[in-house]
């Protein structure tokens, strides 16, 4: 059996190939951008199944709720949801004092103790064993510091 398609039955594959379309590149780029046109594209299809004549209907749904939804909740979602953030407590080292370990020469690494935990530091001054350091900063997994 043959099925007819006309431009209602157009329609209602257009709007579910968004939907698709538009979720594939979301998970892909996971950036809260095309899941909005997933839920326009949503939309406009259950208009398009009911008004299937009303094709302007349809596309100003699928504008509409699809502008809305990525202006109005992907701010909100952003603010929530955070990609690729490793959270540690190792900014709380800076201002800190520490002791040096290994001594520090200028420009190369030695190793300090800080909170019983050793790093690798390093300095634009030369730190002898045993002096105590400030931590300035953190560097990749490298303390910076200067004498205190």
């Amino acid at each position: 059996m043959f099925l007819a398609i006309d431009a209602a039955n157009t329609m209602i594959f257009i709007w579910f190939a968004v939907i698709i379309v538009a979720g594939v590149v979301e998970a892909l780029t996971m950036d809260l951008s095309s899941v909005w046109f997933s839920v326009g594209a949503f939309f406009a299809l259950i208009v398009s199944i009911f008004f299937p004549e009303l094709i302007w209907l349809q596309v100003l749904i699928f504008i509409a709720f699809s502008v809305a939804l990525l202006l109005v909740l992907r701010p909100i979602f952003k603010k929530y949801i955070k990609k690729n953030e490793i959270k540690t407590n190792a900014d709380s080292l800076v201002g800190k004092i520490a002791v040096c370990i290994k001594p520090i020469l200028d420009g190369e690494r030695g190793e300090v103790k800080i909170e019983g935990k050793i790093w690798t530091a390093i300095a634009n001054e030369n730190i002898q064993l045993n002096e105590k350091v400030i931590v300035l900063a953190i560097k990749g997994v490298k303390l910076v510091v200067r004498k205190e």
